[in-house]
C-alpha cells in the first residue's frame, strides 16, 4: 500500500516547490538534484522524498482519483459544525464560535475549554476541533511507522518502563542487519514512506552508529526518517541530519521545570528544550509534546504544555497519558482538541499508542477531536513486547498487516486519506 499520493510539480523556487494534487496546491522542500516542473513526486512531512515515473504516477492517480474525492466528501459531511447547542453554556459557545472563525483565544478562554466537564460542551469542543482540522488540513492523515530497535537506556526517568533501574525487564538490542531488514520490509513490502527509529538512550547505539544506519537506509530507500534516541546535543543532531535524518521525535514531557527535574533524576528541562530548538534550527521536523496526568500536573501546566509545543515549532504534536494510572479519556481528548484550536493551520496531531492503551476507541475518538496522524508499530513481534515503556501496550501482539488493515478501515470510514500531502 502507499502512504503518499504522487503529486505534480508545478513551480520551483530554490528549494521550495509547489505540488498539485487533484487541483489542490501544496508546498514542499526539495533536496533532489535536477527536479523539474512537470515531474511527479512523493512528499512526506513537507519534503520531496522521491520522483515517480510519469506512467506509474498517472496509474496510481487514476486508481486514487475517485476514492480521493469520495473520502473528502465523507470527511466534509462528518466534520460539519453542530447546529444543536443544547446543554452548552452561552459563554462556552461564544469561545468556540470565536475559534471556528479563526480568531486567537485568550489564555483564560483556553482554560475554560480544558476545564469543562459538561458532556455536551466537551462534544461541542471536539466537533469544533475536528471542523478546524478539516478546514485547514483537509482529510489527509499522516501514517508513519516506528521501529523500536533497543530497550536499553542509561536514564532512570520515573515514569518510563525501560528506565535503567527496571531490573525485571528483559533487555534487547536489534543488530544492524535486523534493523535494516525491518526497514526493507516496512518500505518495500508495506509501502511506508516515513519511519521513526526509536530506542532508549543506549550507549551501544551512539550517534555515529545510528548515523551509519541512517546513511545506509537512505542509500536503499526514499523514506523520511525521524530519529528518537534521546538527547545527543547539537553536534550529534548535525551528524544525524547530514546522514539523512529529517525529523526528531523528542517529547519534553512537561513544561514545568521542577516537575521535569523530579521525574528525570535532577536533569534540567532547559537541556531537553535546547536539543529540540537546535534540531529545528538545523532543519529538522520536530515531533514533540508532553505527558498527560503526571502527579502534580495542573490545568495551567497542561495548557503551558500545549503552548510550549507550538512555541517549539512542532510539526507534529504528541500528547499521551501517563500509564498505567492514566487520566480519563476525556482529559486526553480535551488536550488534543485545544492543541488543534491553538495551532489550527499547521499542527499534525498524533493519536498516541499510549492513548490507545488507555482507551480501545482512542484512535477513532482522537481523530474526531482534531487529530490527524497515527503511528503503526513495525518492530518485529519478538522484540515489540519487550519495549515495555508502560504495561499492556496497544498493538503489542498485532502483525503490521493487521495494523494496516484496521487502520485503513477506520480512516476510510471517517473519510480520511492515509497520505501526507506536504505542508
Amino acid at each position: 500500500m502507499c502512504y503518499a499520493i504522487p503529486g505534480k510539480v508545478t513551480e520551483i523556487s530554490g528549494k521550495n516547490v509547489t505540488v498539485d494534487y487533484f487541483g489542490e496546491k501544496k508546498k514542499a522542500i526539495n533536496e533532489i538534484v535536477n527536479l523539474k516542473t512537470g515531474d511527479y513526486i512523493y512528499a512526506q512531512g513537507g519534503y520531496v522524498i522521491q520522483t515517480v515515473p510519469a506512467k506509474e504516477a498517472l496509474e496510481i492517480l487514476e486508481t486514487w482519483k475517485e476514492l480521493f474525492f469520495e473520502l473528502r466528501e465523507t470527511d466534509l459531511r462528518i466534520s460539519k459544525l453542530p447546529v444543536d447547542e443544547s446543554g452548552v453554556d452561552r459563554k462556552f459557545s461564544l469561545i468556540l464560535d470565536k475559534a471556528a472563525e479563526g480568531r486567537a483565544l485568550t489564555r483564560e478562554e483556553l482554560l475554560v475549554l480544558l476545564a469543562t466537564e459538561n458532556p455536551a460542551e466537551q462534544d461541542f469542543l471536539f466537533k469544533t476541533a475536528n471542523f478546524l482540522r478539516q478546514k485547514h488540513l483537509s482529510n489527509s492523515c499522516c501514517v508513519h511507522g516506528i521501529i523500536e530497535f533497543s530497550n536499553y537506556c542509561k536514564n532512570d526517568c520515573a515514569y518510563c518502563g525501560i528506565r535503567r533501574s527496571n531490573s525485571i525487564l528483559q533487555r534487547y538490542r536489534m543488530t544492524d542487519e535486523e534493523i535494516l531488514s525491518t526497514v526493507d520490509e516496512a518500505v518495500e513490502k508495506h509501502g511506508f514512506k516515513a519511519l521513526v527509529l526509536q530506542s532508549g538512550e543506549d550507549p551501544e547505539f551512539g550517534v555515529d552508529r545510528v548515523a551509519e544506519l541512517i546513511r545506509e537506509i537512505k542509500k536503499r530507500h526514499a523514506v523520511l526518517l525521524f530519529a528518537s534516541i534521546g538527547e545527543v546535543g547539537k553536534s550529534g543532531l548535525l551528524k544525524l541530519y547530514e546522514a539523512g535524518a529529517r525529523g526528531l521525535l523528542m517529547r519534553f514531557e512537561t513544561s514545568d521545570p521542577k516537575l521535569y527535574s523530579n521525574l528525570h533524576c535532577g536533569d534540567l528541562l532547559e537541556d531537553r528544550l535546547r536539543d529540540i530548538r537546535d534540531a529545528y534550527q538545523l532543519g529538522y521536523l520536530v515531533l514533540t509534546g508532553a505527558l498527560i496526568g503526571l502527579p502534580g500536573q495542573t490545568l495551567e501546566s497542561r495548557l503551558d504544555d500545549i503552548l510550549l509545543t507550538k512555541e517549539l515549532n512542532a510539526e507534529m504534536y504528541t500528547f499521551g497519558p501517563i500509564l498505567p494510572s492514566g487520566p480519563k479519556t476525556e482529559i486526553v481528548l480535551k488536550t488534543l482538541a485545544v492543541a488543534r484550536i491553538v495551532d489550527p493551520q499547521n499542527a499534525k496531531i498524533v493519536v498516541t499508542t499510549g492513548f490507545e492503551t488507555l482507551d480501545p476507541n482512542a484512535r477513532r475518538r482522537g481523530l474526531m477531536a482534531g487529530a490527524n496522524s497515527v503511528m503503526l508499530n513495525a518492530t518485529p513481534l519478538k522484540y515489540r513486547r519487550l519495549y515495555d515503556i508502560y504495561p499492556n501496550r496497544a498493538h503489542g501482539t498485532e502483525s503490521i498487516e493487521q495494523q494496516i488493515s484496521e487502520t485503513l478501515e477506520l480512516l476510510y470510514s471517517l473519510g480520511r486519506a492515509p497520505t501526507d500531502l506536504g505542508v
